[in-house]
């Protein structure tokens, strides 16, 4: 697992988070959530991305155990991967918008290039 960052949260429930945020990126092309949680989702959706440009067997039981939709995990070999077959690696990109009214967290959107 890539990061370090623990966000407040135990083992368990922050892997689900970060798993349901990639599914959801990986889904809509674009997410709005804090700039930290953001760098976190951005490591594993790259690596993800990188996974999915081999399309053998074993990659794609790996990002269909990663996945919590299995209609994004085909998206992923289908679609996505393909797009970004020649580039190496920085297929996201974080836009910091402001702090967030209630708490003043530093907000960004996360996006597929």
């Amino acid at each position: 697992m890539p990061g370090t960052r623990k966000l407040g949260r135990t083992s368990d429930h922050r892997k689900a988070m970060l798993r349901a945020m990639v599914t959801f990126l990986l889904e809509n092309g674009k997410i709005e959530t804090t700039v930290t949680r953001a760098k976190e989702v951005r490591a594993m959706a790259e690596k993800i991305i990188t996974i999915g440009k081999n399309d053998n067997l074993h990659s794609k039981r790996q990002v269909y155990s990663f996945i919590t939709k299995e209609t994004v995990a085909k998206k992923v070999f289908d679609e996505i991967a393909p797009k970004y077959k020649e580039k190496n690696g920085g297929y996201t990109r974080i836009i910091k918008i402001g702090p967030r009214r209630g708490d003043a967290a530093e907000m960004g959107i996360i996006e597929l290039v």
